[in-house]
């Protein structure tokens, strides 16, 4: 029998995303560039499971969203889109702000 496992390996920042990394602290955007390295080499699965990153799926009106953490203060917000290629759209980086991120999604 063989399994067929689809590797999430893409990053893909948006204007908004690459616009907030301007405005965070030099180790907030290396944080990052680690985060999206990392994606790239072992794939998001295995970099969900790194305990440091506290990646998680968020609730209530922010469903189908999940954030990491890039310090003590700043998380990274994405989500998965399956179209013909699987990638992540990392869409903000921003000091926790829950309210900013459900009028960025909609929410």
């Amino acid at each position: 029998m063989t399994y067929i496992i689809d590797v999430i390996t893409t990053v893909k920042s948006t204007k908004r995303a690459r616009k907030s990394l301007e405005k965070a602290p030099k180790q907030v955007v290396q944080a990052y560039a680690t985060w999206a390295r990392s994606v790239f080499v072992v794939g998001l699965a295995e970099i969900q499971k790194i305990p440091g990153y506290h990646d998680e799926p968020l609730s209530g009106k922010l469903k189908g969203i999940r954030s990491f953490r890039l310090s003590q203060g700043y998380r990274g917000y994405y989500r998965v889109v399956k179209e013909e290629v699987e990638f992540v759209i990392v869409e903000e980086v921003n000091k926790h702000d829950y309210k900013k991120v459900e009028r960025l999604f909609g929410a």
